[in-house]
């Protein structure tokens, strides 16, 4: 029996509330002047205290030496394996903007980008475009045509957007055409099943006409897709571990996340303040409260040191309003980590903390890379983040007699 059924079978309704936030790319390197890394460099009296009574270690999202993409560093969070479930990012992101999927459809997540008179991408995110020339971009692809099919160009956010493919005789089994990297040229998308040969052929048409569509578009003048997908099921987190989820989110594909492992989805506003003012109005009604905050990632993608300290100090400002609703658990930690000298998600494990009554406090007296791996947790899978929080929550009765 896997461990996800193992604690499935343990778990009980109980009063305990657990709040759990995820600064999402945490983890960091250090930087070449200081030897800090953005999380040792912010000031974070907040966290330091959680620190200081709590129990902490580093979380290997996947495990040593691999790097996770954002929906499996969340999934091992809430408890799936991610090797067992695997999604698309193409699903993540049409859930995460409400696109009425039907069964048979096939999702991708597009990137606008940047390509040069080679062909080559300069510019991953386009200069990260706002979403209103998204939106516009996103018109002029919808008019796009396949007999036979139909073709969906939706706005996610900034220069993200959702492709939608519906009609007969469609499979994902599709690599991707992103290269996630400046100085190739965007992939051709491959068939990776006999079945997907006439699906790949579609893509490519259609990605081959966008670059006609968008060749006079700058810095937008080229599209990048991955995470051919189809809707999947998996079991909820009521249905497993007895919860009533809330998820406090602004950005899409980690609203479309939350739905599928059946959390409820709330309008949270922009600022982490409001997420937080968020948090404390649906606070009596679950018991299990997930906050993403997605600045930290975005700041370490873009390569911006300071900008990344920045937003670890703002949700450390924000964390007493937490703290005094005094939940049984808190825990904080992220989904990787995204150091800005890599301007990337990267395989190094990340700090966590959690706070609880019921905890035996380590050793350490701060939140941050160098104190955390002193911890009393270790260095350990994020799969067990979950147990551990229900635990001492007193969410989970005893094994055996």
């Amino acid at each position: 029996m896997d461990r996800m059924n193992q604690v499935s079978q343990l778990a009980v309704s109980s009063p305990g509330k657990i709040v759990l936030v995820v600064l999402d790319g945490l983890g960091g390197l250090p930087h070449p002047e200081t030897g800090k890394t953005e999380l040792e460099t912010a000031r974070t009296p907040h966290l330091d205290r959680l620190a200081k009574e709590g129990i902490c270690g580093m979380s290997e999202p996947l495990g040593a030496g691999l790097t996770p993409g954002s929906g499996p560093g969340h999934l091992a969070l809430f408890g799936y394996d991610p090797f067992a479930f695997t999604i698309g990012r193409g699903i993540l992101e049409a859930l995460g903007i409400d696109f009425p999927l039907e069964k048979g459809d096939i999702a991708a997540r597009g990137n606008f980008c940047t390509i040069d008179a080679k062909g080559a991408i300069t510019d991953r995110r386009a200069g990260r475009i706002s979403t209103e020339v998204c939106t516009r971009l996103c018109e002029e692809l919808s008019r796009i045509g396949f007999q036979g099919m139909k073709v969906f160009v939706a706005p996610v956010e900034g220069h993200r957007f959702l492709l939608v493919l519906r009609g007969a005789g469609l499979s994902p089994d599709l690599a991707d055409s992103d290269p996630q990297q400046v100085g190739v040229p965007p992939k051709e998308v491959v068939a990776l099943s006999r079945e997907a040969e006439a699906t790949a052929a579609v893509v490519n048409s259609w990605i081959s006409k966008a670059r006609g569509v968008l060749a006079d578009h700058h810095p937008a003048n080229m599209v990048v897709l991955r995470g051919f997908a189809r809707l999947p099921h998996l079991p909820s987190m009521g249905e497993l571990y007895k919860l009533n989820p809330v998820a406090i989110a602004t950005y899409p594909m980690y609203r479309g996340l939350a739905r599928l492992v059946g959390m409820k989805v709330v309008d949270c506003g922009r600022s982490v303040r409001e997420q937080f003012d968020t948090l404390a109005k649906y606070y009596a009604g679950h018991d299990f409260l997930f906050v993403h905050i997605k600045r930290t990632d975005t700041a370490g993608e873009d390569g911006d040191f300071k900008r990344k300290v920045e937003a670890i100090e703002e949700v450390d400002g924000a964390m007493p309003q937490v703290m005094d609703l005094k939940p049984d658990v808190i825990a904080v930690t992220g989904d990787h980590s995204t150091p800005a000298a890599m301007k990337a998600h990267s395989w190094h494990p990340v700090p966590f903390v959690l706070h609880s009554p019921l905890c035996r406090p380590d050793d350490v007296m701060e939140f941050s890379e160098r104190a955390c791996s002193k911890g009393a947790l270790g260095r350990f899978p994020a799969l067990d983040i979950m147990p551990l929080a229900l635990a001492h929550a007193q969410k989970l009765t005893k094994y055996g007699a």
